[in-house]
C-alpha cells in the first residue's frame, strides 16, 4: 500500500514534519512494507516558511528590520540560491505575535519591515518573491512595505506621511520617483486565502480591525482611510483595487501588493502544492492521511485540508483526517468528501495535557486507523 501523509501543523503542539513522523510510525506498525511519502503542507499562514525552506532547500537569511512599531528586531526570510526564490512571511516581521496585547493598535502599526526584507532579497538577485501575509498586525494598506521600497505618500500640502494605518485618510498623492528599480525584474506571488474587499462591511478594517486592537471609532476611521486610499490609487494608477478579491487581506496588504509589486494574489495552499509537487506525489496512492489541530467548516474553506481534498478528488483517492479536535457533523464530512475523521485525544484531559501528548496520541490514532484498513482487507 502507498500512504501519502499531508498535514498542516498542530498549532502550538506539532509541526507538520512531526505529524508526518508520528503517522508514519503508526502506519508502519500495521503495514511495515508500505510505501510512505511524507508531504507536510501549509496554507500561507504561520509556519509556511519552514515548509517552503524544506522543499526549496533554501537557507534562512538573518537580518535586522523594523517590527510593527518601527523597532529594530532580528528576523529572517528564506532564500533559495539555486531556484532564485525568496519566501517572506509577514508574521515574522509585521505580525501580531510580535506585540504585547497592550501594544496592539493597527492605527499605528506598519508593514515597513516587509519592504525592508524585500529590498534585501532584491539585492541578492532573486527572480521570484513569495509573500505569506497571514497573521499581520497592520491595517496600513501595504504603504509601510511600499515606503521601504521607495514609494512616498503625501498629504494635500505635499507633506510626507508616516506609513501607518491612521495616515490612509490623509493620502492625496503617491510619489514614485524613488522606487527601487529592481522591482520590475521580479515576479511576486502573494499567498492569500481570503476574498475580502479593501473597505466596507466585509473589508479589512471592519472584519479584522478589532482583533488588531482598534476601537469601534478607530475601525470606522480606518475604513474611511482605506476608501480614500482606493480612490487615490484609482486616480494615479488607474486600478480599481476594491474589486480585487483579497484586496482586504492582511489589513489591505492584498491591495498594496497588487499595486506596488504588481503581485498575483493566489491561494496559499495551491501555491504550496505547486512548490511541493504534491499532485505528482499522489500517483498510485491508496490513502492520503492529513490533519491539523482543529477541523471545522472554516478549515474546509481555503485551508490546507481543503487543498488536499481537492487534489484527492481529482485522482479518486480516499482521505483520512486525524485532528486534535473535530467540530464537523456527519453532513459536513460527507459534503467535503472525507472518508475518515477522528480526534486523536485520549481520555479526559486539559488542553495543555492533550497538546503535550499529541505525538504519542497521533501514533496511536494512525495505528488504529491502519489496523482497521487491514481488517477490512
Amino acid at each position: 500500500m502507498k500512504f501519502v501523509i499531508a498535514p498542516d501543523k498542530f498549532k502550538g503542539s506539532l509541526t507538520g514534519f512531526e505529524f508526518c513522523d508520528a503517522v508514519a510510525e503508526g502506519v508502519a506498525k500495521v503495514f511495515p512494507e508500505a510505501e510512505i511519502m511524507k508531504k507536510p503542507l501549509a496554507d500561507g499562514g504561520d509556519g509556511t516558511i519552514e515548509v517552503v525552506q524544506h522543499y526549496t532547500e533554501g537557507e534562512k537569511v538573518q537580518l535586522t528590520a523594523s517590527d510593527p512599531l518601527f523597532r529594530p528586531i532580528d528576523t529572517f526570510y528564506v532564500y533559495s540560491k539555486s531556484m532564485q526564490i525568496a519566501f517572506i512571511e509577514m508574521a515574522e516581521i509585521s505580525g501580531l505575535k510580535l506585540l504585547q496585547t497592550s501594544e496592539r493598535n493597527c492605527m499605528h502599526t506598519t508593514s515597513l519591515g516587509v519592504g525592508e526584507l524585500i529590498n534585501d532579497a532584491l539585492s541578492k538577485g532573486v527572480k521570484e518573491i513569495i509573500l505569506g501575509i497571514g497573521g499581520s498586525a497592520t491595517n496600513d494598506g501595504g504603504i509601510g512595505m511600499a515606503h521601504a521600497l521607495g514609494f512616498r505618500f503625501l498629504d494635500a500640502e505635499g507633506n510626507e506621511l508616516s506609513p501607518v494605518g491612521s495616515s490612509l485618510a490623509k493620502i492625496h498623492h503617491i510619489s514614485t520617483s524613488k522606487v527601487n528599480p529592481l522591482l520590475k525584474e521580479v515576479e511576486f506571488k502573494v499567498a492569500c486565502d481570503v476574498s475580502n474587499p479593501l473597505y466596507g462591511r466585509n473589508g479589512a478594517a471592519l472584519i479584522y480591525g478589532s482583533q488588531k486592537g482598534a476601537s469601534s471609532e478607530e475601525i470606522e476611521f480606518l475604513d474611511q482611510g482605506l476608501k480614500n486610499f482606493a480612490k487615490v490609487i484609482q486616480s494615479e494608477f488607474n486600478l480599481d483595487v476594491q474589486n480585487i478579491p483579497g484586496a482586504g487581506a492582511a489589513g489591505g496588504m492584498g491591495a498594496g501588493t497588487s499595486v506596488f509589486l504588481n503581485a498575483a494574489l493566489v491561494s496559499g495552499i495551491n501555491l504550496i502544492k505547486q512548490i511541493t509537487e504534491f499532485d505528482q506525489a499522489l500517483d498510485n496512492a491508496d490513502w492520503i492521511i492529513t490533519g491539523e489541530g482543529q477541523i471545522d467548516r472554516q478549515t474546509l474553506s481555503g485551508k490546507t485540508i481543503s487543498g488536499v481534498l481537492a487534489s484527492a478528488k481529482v485522482k479518486n483517492i480516499p482521505v483520512a483526517a486525524l485532528c486534535g479536535s473535530v467540530q464537523l457533523t456527519e453532513q459536513d464530512q460527507q459534503e467535503f468528501g472525507l472518508a475518515y475523521v477522528a480526534s486523536i485525544t485520549k481520555g479526559v484531559s486539559s488542553l495543555e495535557e492533550a497538546m503535550a501528548k499529541s505525538y504519542d496520541n497521533l501514533v496511536f490514532a494512525a495505528y488504529n486507523f491502519t489496523k482497521l484498513l487491514k481488517v477490512r482487507k
